[in-house]
């Protein structure tokens, strides 16, 4: 990582900060139950980036606080407030999944700070709760009403689960693990409201985007459609697209893929801007 984490206090949610401190500023933020170690195998650190990671409420290190509805603006907020205590005024915005979300929130709430967008294997593309978050929805409700180990037992037998043990098997292992977390129930409702919401961002706003843009996007996950990632990169002006080995097939392969697609995408874009 190259940074140890510090705390920034939101409300009464403490939320772990990583800044690398140097170089062209990139917020890039982690999935839905992921944390700073995600973002770390996705994206290419070197001396002349510096990234900024917040490890969103209720993950990662951070705790949930008592402020509700979780929400990805919620989260995006956070982003900036974070970026504001470090002195990061304009910076590239990117992330995983729902780091992807996040970053398309700020690219169209707050164009006068994001420079860039990197989307990698994004969930949402204009509206909210789309179809492919419905499974964490599902582990939400198991986790809220049962035991963790009649709930998961539950999930596993499934009609969902069973899907995805064949189709998506990646996603499955990352939904199992959500009924393995130590703070499972509050977790729950952080799945539930996120997996509900969207990035708030039209179809309108996303074409007006004027900013260079990285979309990357995989098959055999049905949680982050390639229909999904080829939709962004098409409807914002002149993306980027990417398509990497899914992760299902060669992990290894698909961070490497990925690294190396941000990395080049950053190197054209951004190595001779001082953007802080």
């Amino acid at each position: 990582m190259g940074a140890a984490p510090t705390i920034m206090l939101r409300d009464d949610a403490a939320l772990h900060v990583l800044d690398t401190g140097q170089g062209v500023p990139i917020a890039f933020q982690h999935g839905l139950g992921g944390d700073a170690a995600q973002v770390a195998l996705n994206f290419p650190d070197s001396p002349s980036r510096r990234r900024l990671t917040i490890e969103c409420r209720a993950q990662g290190g951070s705790g949930a606080g008592g402020k509700r509805p979780f929400s990805i603006a919620m989260f995006a907020d956070d982003v900036l407030a974070a970026a504001d205590a470090v002195g990061m005024e304009r910076f590239v915005a990117g992330g995983i999944s729902m780091g992807a979300a996040i970053a398309l929130h700020l690219a169209a709430h707050h164009p006068d700070r994001v420079t860039g967008l990197v989307l990698v294997r994004p969930a949402w593309t204009f509206g909210a709760a789309p179809r492919n978050m419905r499974p964490y929805v599902e582990v939400a409700e198991l986790i809220s009403r049962l035991p963790l180990d009649e709930a998961r037992d539950a999930f596993a037998s499934s009609a969902t689960a069973t899907r995805f043990r064949s189709e998506a098997p990646d996603n499955l292992a990352s939904l199992l693990g959500f009924f393995a977390r130590d703070n499972a129930t509050v977790f729950a409702e952080v799945m539930q409201a996120i997996a509900n919401d969207g990035p708030s961002v039209t179809r309108a706003t996303a074409t007006s985007l004027a900013i260079p843009t990285l979309v990357i996007g995989s098959g055999i996950d049905l949680v982050h459609p390639l229909a999904t990632a080829r939709e962004l990169a098409e409807t914002i002006p002149g993306a980027v697209f990417a398509e990497v080995t899914p992760k299902a097939v060669d992990k290894d392969r698909h961070f490497t893929e990925i690294r190396a697609a941000i990395g080049g995408f950053l190197d054209r874009n951004f190595n001779n801007q001082d953007q802080s």
